[in-house]
């Protein structure tokens, strides 16, 4: 059995005397993967299923289209800036407390938008969620890579994963036959069962497994940090409006750039930084964060492309669209675990390559055949896209954290899941942007809403983005590449 030393606090806070932590896979274990993911579960479903009643809420709120999208910009604003402190919350407090800080903070958010009785308030539940959640999804993976064995991480990696993956599937579906039947307030209602549930698990299930010490926070670092996410995320959402080149958005990205690169030099000054930058020097870790956001960028472009097309150019109605992304979902949250095992068997490059295969094979036919796709096609194809993210998703997390030494895992961790959401709302904003500058072509022209013109528009947005996907998947499987063939020729050398 691999053990660890803790001392300093127990579960509670308190003090304790040095006492050894055994890694195990047991039940207390999964249960506070599931209880810690039941957060990240429930915002992604609350995400994806608010999408589908964005025009119930501007009609009931009075607002537009360009205040309605403040629910996502807002959001991933808040979700930016929270997620980068979650190495020195693992540092300095105990894992229990921050998890019950992290589900009241999000159970707030779901009871303050159910109750909401104008847009702001609404907003305001929506930020408290993004704080509960940027908390919870770091914590769920610092949990799994504190305590569970390591010839194990990979499948529970690949539980973890599960957890996440499994709420794209159930959002647009339900969001939609909730917001139709019931309204839209039921949306939050449902959860907050699942929550409380959630919450007794967590109270009684995790353990403490490191040890933890009072140490300074680097104001400075995060106020830099996040004056940064700002600006991405403020471009990634005016990009789809005013699109890439506009001169604000160009600025925003400038702005974006230098305040990046004035953070790397503030942490070099700090003793204790937020972010611990040497995880940088590690090559594996640097290239397979860069497949991470690759692939994130492709999976939340797809989800947006896919309904859209569907409905623009095949005429679907938007159950039938929004169906499309449900197959494809269901195998990949069910092959997470199952591609984890894999990975503790055969070790990364296996899955890793076949996932990366799948995911340029699933994209270069949706390109081939977009002129004279169906909605059959596009699911077809998608599971396949799927697929592959389920092989590729927790593997390369594993893939990337195994490189690291302990100490620097919450550092990585933290790193890793902020760039995701980053890459994911970047993939949403490029495509966006990309559809929308050949539909106002269309537009310009005289073409009217819906007509044959801006569907045929639709359509060629579609396919230029589509090769912009194309491109990602293959630079994805470039950097596995080298990664893995990279490693095995070092090994060698050694040898």
């Amino acid at each position: 059995m691999q053990q660890v030393t803790t001392r300093g606090r127990d579960a509670r806070g308190e003090g304790s005397a040095p006492a050894p932590f055994e890694r195990r896979l047991d039940a207390r274990l999964v249960l506070s993967v599931v209880a810690a993911g039941i957060m990240s579960f429930s915002d992604v479903v609350v995400e994806t299923a608010m999408n589908v009643t964005f025009p119930a809420l501007m009609a009931e709120f009075s607002v537009g289209t360009s205040t309605v999208q403040w629910m996502t910009t807002a959001y991933l604003l808040v979700l930016a800036i929270v997620i980068p402190t979650s190495g020195h919350l693992n540092r300095t407090f105990a894992t229990r407390p921050i998890f019950l800080v992290a589900m009241c903070l999000y159970i707030a958010g779901i009871a303050c938008g159910a109750s909401a009785q104008s847009f702001g308030a609404l907003l305001l539940g929506r930020c408290l969620e993004g704080a509960g959640t940027g908390i919870a999804l770091p914590l769920m993976f610092n949990i799994i890579q504190e305590q569970a064995p390591e010839r194990q991480m990979g499948t529970m990696m690949g539980v973890g994963s599960l957890v996440c993956a499994l709420a794209p599937a159930v959002g647009p579906s339900l969001g939609g036959w909730i917001s139709e039947n019931l309204g839209w307030r039921w949306i939050f209602l449902a959860l907050l069962p699942v929550l409380f549930v959630a919450l007794v698990l967590g109270l009684c299930s995790i353990r403490q497994s490191h040890e933890v010490a009072r140490e300074r926070f680097d104001v400075r670092g995060w106020l830099v940090l996040d004056a940064s996410f700002v600006c991405l995320v403020l471009a990634s959402s005016e990009a789809g409006v005013l699109g890439f080149w506009s001169p604000v958005v160009l600025a925003l990205l400038a702005a974006f750039a230098v305040l990046l690169l004035a953070f790397a030099r503030v942490e070099r000054s700090q003793e204790r930084p937020l972010i611990d930058l040497s995880i940088l020097s590690s090559r594996r870790f640097r290239l397979t964060l860069l497949s991470l956001v690759c692939m994130q960028f492709t999976v939340l472009a797809l989800s947006f492309l896919l309904p859209n097309y569907s409905q623009l150019v095949m005429g679907a109605g938007a159950t039938t669209a929004g169906s499309i992304l449900l197959p494809g979902c269901l195998v990949g949250a069910v092959l997470a675990p199952v591609s984890g095992r894999i990975y503790d068997r055969l070790g990364a490059a296996r899955p890793i390559l076949v996932g990366c295969a799948c995911q340029i094979v699933a994209c270069a036919l949706l390109l081939a055949t977009a002129e004279a796709q169906s909605t059959l096609t596009a699911t077809l194809l998608y599971l396949v896209f799927a697929f592959g993210q389920g092989l590729l998703a927790g593997n390369l997390m594993t893939s990337a954290l195994s490189a690291l030494p302990a100490r620097t895992k919450p550092d990585g961790n933290a790193s890793l899941n902020t760039l995701m959401q980053l890459a994911g709302a970047l993939g949403t904003s490029v495509v966006t942007a990309v559809v929308n500058a050949a539909q106002a072509g269309a537009l310009a022209t005289g073409a009217a809403l819906g007509s044959e013109a801006y569907a045929l528009a639709t359509m060629r947005g579609t396919r230029a983005s589509l090769a912009v996907l194309v491109a990602l998947t293959l630079a994805d499987l470039a950097l596995q590449l080298r990664v893995l063939l990279g490693g095995r020729a070092r090994a060698g050398a050694r040898a």
